[in-house]
């Protein structure tokens, strides 16, 4: 007989995400005024580095896929920087 269930630190992140989008979901009913965008972005990078550490299993490889992650991250930036750029710069309708 095999062993099925998941290894605990996959059911830990698991637990540990539920319990971020729950804080997500209470936190975006409480008036925080402009914080509420930035708590908002926060959980979403502890998210994001939750799945690429433990589910994409990031931490077990080596350098070079470290440094291609981090280039995905980088170019992302720069579209996401150079998205923004344009809807800054528009004159108002």
């Amino acid at each position: 007989m095999t062993n099925w269930w998941p290894p605990l630190m996959l059911v830990g992140s698991w637990l540990a995400l539920l319990a971020l989008l729950a804080l997500t979901v209470t936190l975006a009913y409480l008036p925080l005024g402009s914080f509420n965008s930035a708590v908002a972005i926060v959980i979403a990078a502890i998210k994001a580095t939750i799945v690429a550490v433990f589910f994409m299993e990031l931490r077990d490889r080596g350098a070079r896929l470290l440094i291609f992650a981090g280039a995905g991250l980088f170019w992302l930036g720069i579209l996401l920087w150079l998205g923004l750029m344009d809807f800054m710069t528009r004159a108002p309708a």
